[in-house]
């Protein structure tokens, strides 16, 4: 009975320290960090949307010098098909794809500035992990570029693979993939080889450009880009072996399904734009059609874009703003670019490869 008696005057204790509890976090107030570019996390009820469009900008996190994805030229001027997505984004927002604040991002500090809420969105050649997507608390949304880890020697040096750096050095960028993804491939063939790790890619690249290391490693596609900026391209060679899969896809803070569906979809019609062969200069004509799947996917009818926030013409607004998908690689990483790399995996899928969007409607 004495047990009982306790028991009775300890939980009114328990319970009112429930209540106290509760009340603190539910009325604690979302943390913000005073950025340049944005706010931090919305607070509770708001997405990341509804700032955006209140802001009346998008705030994108690129990397500013990889030429093919997000390069800035002397002028201000970026460019790039990470810049394109941004682009696209602001045109299905805004009606604008200049209305655009672009932060250059290192590979180690990108992550923590976007759980900050300094940038809405990365469109910055990040790969995506398992760890990334679940224990740092991000998102990542649609592949935009499918790519693996490369190595790029000088075509002098008689290195053609990757026992043949056995005893000299590789350049590698800290923060990244690259750098463990080196370090497996390396102790797998059990190669013994000296790491120069670097902050960023311009000091990466400035290294292996003086001769600092007998290799620099990095995905292939950004291998090509740099290539066009060293002083003698064509004494440089990417190596056929490829160490990893990189899929490269946009990222945003959890938690915020909002917003992630405005980043994710707008990935989709890129895609889905290039499958229905609409391009920036035929769109206007495609608004035509008596086709239902291209009148639903452009707006012309059915309620799509009001689902997630958007206009109704979103879809017309980014093709008309950046082309599709095909016409995005072409112009900035293709065949016909400075860059040269052929589509490759980065074919739609009915033509071999795994671009893939999910059906409109």
């Amino acid at each position: 009975m004495r047990k009982n008696r306790l028991l009775f005057a300890i939980l009114p204790i328990f319970a009112s320290l429930a209540a106290c509890s509760a009340t603190v976090n539910t009325t604690t107030p979302a943390t913000t960090t005073g950025s340049p570019g944005g706010e931090a996390a919305a607070p509770a009820g708001k997405s990341r949307l509804d700032t955006v469009i209140s802001r009346g900008k998008l705030v994108c996190g690129v990397s500013g010098d990889l030429p093919g994805f997000s390069f800035v030229d002397q002028t201000g001027k970026y460019s790039g098909l990470d810049v394109d997505f941004c682009k696209a984004l602001a045109a299905a927002l805004f009606n604008d794809p200049e209305k655009v604040e672009y932060r250059n991002l290192t590979s180690k500090e990108r992550f923590e500035v976007l759980k900050a809420g300094d940038v809405d969105v990365l469109s910055r050649n990040s790969t995506w992990t398992a760890s990334r997507d679940t224990a740092l608390g991000l998102e990542f949304l649609a592949t935009m570029f499918y790519d693996g880890q490369g190595m790029m020697v000088r075509k002098d040096a008689n290195i053609t693979k990757l026992e043949d750096l056995a005893g000299k050095s590789v350049c590698v960028e800290t923060g990244t993939t690259t750098e463990l993804n080196l370090a497996d491939q390396m102790r797998k063939l059990n190669i013994d080889y000296k790491p120069l790790v670097f902050e960023n890619g311009d000091a990466t690249y400035a290294a292996y450009a003086q001769g600092n290391c007998e290799g620099v490693t990095s995905d292939r596609s950004q291998l090509a880009g740099r290539r066009t900026t060293l002083p003698d391209p064509t004494n440089h060679v990417v190596l056929d072996t490829v160490m990893s899969k990189e899929p490269l896809a946009p990222v945003v803070a959890n938690n915020d399904s909002s917003w992630a569906n405005v980043v994710r979809w707008t990935v989709f019609t890129l895609i889905n734009a290039e499958e229905m062969g609409i391009t920036a200069q035929n769109v206007d004509e495609k608004l035509k059609t008596t086709d239902p799947d291209v009148k639903r996917f452009l707006g012309v009818e059915g309620s799509l874009g009001k689902d997630m926030g958007l206009p109704p013409d979103f879809a017309v607004r980014i093709i008309k703003a950046v082309g599709n998908y095909g016409e995005i690689y072409e112009r900035n990483v293709g065949t016909g670019s400075k860059i040269n790399l052929p589509r490759g995996i980065n074919k739609l899928w009915n033509d071999g490869g795994l671009m893939y969007s999910p059906p409109f409607r």
